[in-house]
Parts: structure tokens; sequence; C-alpha cells
């Protein structure tokens, strides 16, 4: 019997080391970088631009923010040099580093290794990148979206700026492995079908990253849009997400689209400064004023699209001061 039990958990211990060394090794599998080759015009530029900084806002985590000021403005002189810090006490299963991706840092990258780590969530050397930088959603991007953020990318400032590795914990260190998935890119929608074009602008955008409450790095089911993630802030006072969902009571639900656009665009330079908010005034992590610079065509389309989101009832306290 005894003979018995050794050879199960032997097999049981084989079983597992076998399992943890295919996560680590073998994992994850979303195929080699594409080959491409990316000729930057200026319209091509534009878009990228456009994109990184008020769409997607790659250069809000990518950049330091000015936290002494309403919304942590980025600083312009800082773009892409990366550095901030997601870790534990924002429920992350670790610490993870926004990285480098000034052209100082990607020098050696190939435009389509750029393009695979934005849309399927590997490095340079095929490893895993925890998905803060939403690549999940990425996925679905417009591959000419994507190919126009990687041009811009090149065009930034170099900026040598050496950031600290991302240190997951020990289970999400074999788990993160998991989650890098093969893009599946899809078309742009004409601007004309707004409820289909602003569910791609919302995607894009991973309003529901920040918007969705989380526990240990993941979402809370069935709370997806109705806010309540944490934020702490460098000074100790902390911030929480809205609820976005239409429920007109705790979320969207009675704001008319002139009222959703002007929400945006009341914080456009230079009719609005950010204003200095020592400890214990309100502020928000929100990157209010990269998003204001949305055109209103697109802002009226991810209104239309959140009003087809479930009303779900969740009352946000958005700010408190420790």
């Amino acid at each position: 019997m005894k003979k018995i039990l050794l050879i199960v958990f032997s097999a049981l211990i084989f079983m597992i080391t076998a399992g943890l060394s295919y996560l680590k090794v073998g994992l994850p599998n979303v195929g080699k970088a594409p080959t491409m080759q990316i000729k930057a015009d200026s319209a091509l530029l534009a878009r990228g631009s456009y994109l990184a900084n008020h769409v997607m806002v790659c250069m809000d985590c990518h950049s330091q923010r000015d936290w002494n000021s309403f919304s942590g403005p980025p600083d312009l002189a800082t773009l892409g040099r990366g550095g901030e810090t997601f870790g534990e006490a924002m429920g992350f299963p670790g610490s993870f580093t926004a990285k480098n991706i000034t052209p100082a840092a990607l020098q050696n990258w190939t435009d389509g290794e750029i393009y695979h780590a934005i849309s399927a969530g590997v490095n340079k050397e095929g490893k895993a990148l925890f998905p803060v930088m939403p690549y999940l959603r990425y996925a679905h991007a417009d591959e000419q979206d994507l190919r126009a953020v990687v041009a811009y990318l090149r065009s930034l400032a170099p900026i040598a700026n050496e950031v600290a590795p991302s240190q997951p914990n020990l289970f999400m260190s074999f788990i993160m492995n998991t989650m890098p998935q093969k893009p599946t890119p899809q078309p742009r929608p004409d601007t004309t079908d707004l409820v289909a074009y602003g569910r791609y602008l919302t995607n894009v955008a991973a309003c529901a990253d920040c918007h969705t409450k989380q526990e240990k790095g993941k979402p809370v089911e069935g709370m997806d849009f109705a806010g309540g993630f944490n934020f702490p802030l460098p000074n100790g006072d902390q911030c929480t997400s809205a609820n976005i969902t239409p429920d007109v009571e705790t979320g969207i639900g009675g704001w008319s689209e002139q009222a959703f656009v002007r929400r945006f665009k009341m914080y456009v330079a230079p009719d609005f400064k950010p204003h200095a908010t020592p400890k214990g005034t309100y502020n928000s992590v929100m990157p209010w004023t990269m998003y204001a610079g949305m055109t209103e065509t697109d802002l009226k389309a991810m209104y239309h699209y959140l009003k087809t989101l479930t009303p779900i009832k969740q009352k946000v306290t958005h700010f408190v001061s420790n």
C-alpha cells in the first residue's frame, strides 16, 4: 500500500512540475512578430499621435504625470519615458512598471516587434507582459491604427531612462504566461455607425479597465463599466472611478449627448489650465486633459455606445482624503 501511495505521489509531483514547466517555458504561444516596415507619412503620424495622446492615451502611463495639478497632466518633456508603477496598493498581483517606449529604448526593436507587443502582449524576447497595458483590447484594433501608433512612437524624442523591472508575485509569474493571445485585428467601423464605432473606440480606449472594480487584478464579474476601481494618489488621497453605465441615478443615464461631450471638452487648453491640488483637494486620475483632445465625433460615438450598456446601480464616492 505504501508503495502504491509513493507511486501516486511521485506521479502527482511529476505532473505538477511538468505543468509549471510548460507555463514557464511553453507559453506564451502567440507566434512570431510579423515582418513589417512602416513608412510613416504625415497622415499616419497624425493618426498615431491622436490615438496615443487622446484615445488609447499611451502617454498617460508611459510619461511622468504632475500629481500636484488637477488630473495629473503629463509632463510633455517626459513623453514615453516610462516609470509609472502599478502595485499591490491598487489591487495588482505584484508590481508592474510602464516601460520606456521612446526610440532610446526601442532602437533595437523592429516595427513588427513593437506592433506585436501592443497587440499580442509579449516583449522582444517573447516574454509575457502583464495586461495593465490593455493588449487584450488592442488585439482587436484596426491594424492600420496600431501601425500609426508604432510610427508615432518612432517619432518621439529619445529619452534614456532605465525603469525598474516588473515583479509579479509567484502565482502570477506563472499565470501571466497564459494571458497573451494571438491578435485578431478588426477593421475600424464607419463613423456613421455610431454604436459600432463607439464600441470600437471604447475598446481601444480601454474604458472598462479603469471603470470596472477589480479584485486581485481581475474585474468583478457583472460590474463592467460600473466604476469602483480605487486609485491611491501619491499624496495619500484616493479617488475612485465613476459609474459610466446608463443607470439614471448612479451612472450617466440622465446625461444628454451634449452634456457628455461638454464634460470632456471643458478641459481643452488654453481655456482650461490645471489648478494646483494640495492634499485634501479634489483630484482625479482620469486624464481629462488628454481625453479632451478627442474629436466631438468620437466622443458622441462613445456616448451612444455607452448608452446601450446594461444599467448597473452602484453609487461611487469619487474622492476621499486620508
